[in-house]
């Protein structure tokens, strides 16, 4: 009998320290947080994609027996790091994580499921950096979830599509984040989660990824609101832009006179099959490593809008022209951008010249006159025009399109400087933190403060599709004629109207002119 009680206790204690859930697949257990709530970590949502499922559809989890231990991060997806492959990284990644701000779990929370970026050729939801305690708090569940990147990811060929059911290949990262969202459809309700309110967010490729998701067919139904960071359907600058911004050429060239915002299936297979001219039977047996340091400049292996195929199936049909019909999935959308995004290398005023010409072709004497002087807050003439066409001015592109078809939608820019890096002003991801509320000892309460109102802002989106609440300032819905936005200044949100309004007016005209009638 004493032995018995024993061990009741010992399992008791176990179950309190390591919260247990019961998923499709089999149980799992996690980890408590100090204040409350529960994490699981490295749940996988699809078997590992080697040996013969390299390069084919994500497939479903074996059942398990027993209880799984879901305490630590899976590890990043295969990808390079200097040229070579990642240590820590695999092709075994197809993970996920779940933070819940109750344990046990009670009523229906709202979702929010996050994709990385990293031009969907690096980075990784593995990692302290998204850590979702804190946005967790605010009264959501949180899901961070990796997928295959570069080669793995999104390596199109002849091969791989005659033997596709589909008839399609390319695009197996944008599958495996349908994979996470059917895990999170199926299962998210043993965690506390609402299947029937979920918000997909992303950054940079997450943020092209998550909209991009509102034109497949294969993702619809899965989530009922976006939110895009840094990221938009028309992100796609021709190689003179490319060439300033130091991201080297993309994999098939575009011209002024013609817009794309993804590889047609016959580009895509082309570039594979120069790539790898060999028999999938020894694709498949190649080591990862060995893929990788074959396109290790990642731009000459993902090419125009990170890599994304017009398949046929995936994406019947490229994504910037379903948004610009008003055929996209009819979600609230939450879009915008950072001030300064990226800082071009040096380069000269016929680079400039060169990059403007090959974009706005017989628009572009009115380009060359608007770009004529330095900004406080958006810096030099080449950085403006950089982040106007690849990041600000796509996101009033796309926002009027969601409008004109009826649908939500809300802008923002974010100026918040990370500590010690003033100069440089508002980069590249450097908003990120803030949303989830992962701030160093190095930021100050103002910093607090900001990541707050976004914190709110976000979960309050995901809750109704309207980011106000209380004690917040007014965010206007934006329409095509006011064009209304939140900056997020040094001071806290600000309301707005016009963003770069001359500029972003001939980004718009450009774009009518350039998209297919």
């Amino acid at each position: 009998m004493r032995l018995v009680l024993i061990v009741l206790l010992a399992v008791r204690a176990f179950a309190a320290d390591f919260p247990i859930v019961t998923i499709n697949d089999g149980q799992i257990h996690g980890s408590t947080l100090d204040k409350g709530g529960a994490a699981f970590k490295g749940v996988p949502f699809a078997q590992a994609p080697v040996g013969a499922l390299r390069w084919r559809e994500p497939a479903a989890v074996k059942a398990w027996t027993g209880v799984r231990e879901s305490t630590s991060f899976g590890a990043p997806c295969a990808q390079n790091a200097g040229g070579r492959m990642q240590e820590s990284s695999s092709e075994d990644c197809l993970f996920l994580n779940v933070w819940t701000p109750e344990w046990p779990a009670r009523g229906r929370k709202p979702v929010m499921v996050w994709f990385h970026g990293g031009g969907n050729y690096a980075g990784t939801a593995s990692g302290n950096n998204f850590d979702g305690e804190s946005l967790a708090r605010r009264g959501v569940v949180l899901v961070t979830a990796n997928y295959r990147l570069s080669v793995f990811g999104f390596l199109a060929h002849p091969q791989l599509t005659k033997e596709s059911p589909h008839h399609a290949s390319g695009n197996y990262g944008l599958m495996d984040q349908i994979a996470a969202l059917k895990w999170v459809r199926d299962n998210i309700s043993q965690f506390g989660g609402d299947r029937g309110n979920v918000t997909i967010f992303g950054q940079s490729a997450g943020a092209v990824d998550v909209n991009v998701l509102m034109t497949s067919p294969q993702a619809k139904g899965l989530f009922h609101k976006v939110i895009a960071e840094s990221g938009t359907v028309t992100r796609v600058p021709d190689d003179a832009t490319m060439r300033m911004t130091g991201l080297g050429a993309v994999m098939s060239p575009r011209t002024g006179d013609t817009y794309s915002d993804a590889l047609t299936l016959a580009e895509a297979e082309k570039a594979g099959e120069k790539l790898f001219p060999g028999s999938l039977r020894e694709l498949r047996a190649m080591p990862a490593a060995d893929l990788l340091k074959t396109t290790a400049a990642p731009r000459m292996s993902i090419g125009p809008a990170n890599g994304i195929i017009v398949d046929g199936w995936i994406f019947p049909k490229p994504p910037a022209e379903v948004f610009a019909k008003g055929q996209e999935q009819r979600v609230p959308l939450l879009l915008g951008n950072n001030s300064r995004e990226r800082t071009p290398p040096p380069i000269t005023a016929e680079d400039l010249n060169a990059a403007i010409q090959a974009m706005y072709g017989p628009l572009a004497p009115k380009a060359l006159s608007l770009y004529a002087g330095v900004d406080p807050l958006y810096g030099g003439v080449s950085a403006q025009w950089v982040v106007d066409t690849m990041y600000r001015c796509p996101v009033v592109v796309q926002l009027n399109w969601h409008a004109d078809a009826g649908n939500t939608g809300y802008e923002y820019q974010f100026d918040r400087a990370a500590p010690g890096r003033e100069a440089a002003g508002a980069t590249h991801g450097a908003e990120v933190s803030y949303v989830f509320g992962n701030l160093g000892t190095n930021y100050g309460a103002p910093d607090r403060e900001i990541s707050a109102a976004m914190q709110h802002y976000w979960t309050n989106f995901a809750k109704t599709g309207d980011p106000n609440g209380a004690g917040l300032p007014k965010w206007p819905k934006y329409d095509v004629a006011a064009r209304g936005y939140v900056e997020f200044t040094d001071d806290g949100p600000v309301a707005h109207e016009g963003l770069r309004r001359s500029y972003c007016d001939l980004y718009v005209e450009n774009i009518q002119r350039l998209m297919p009638r």
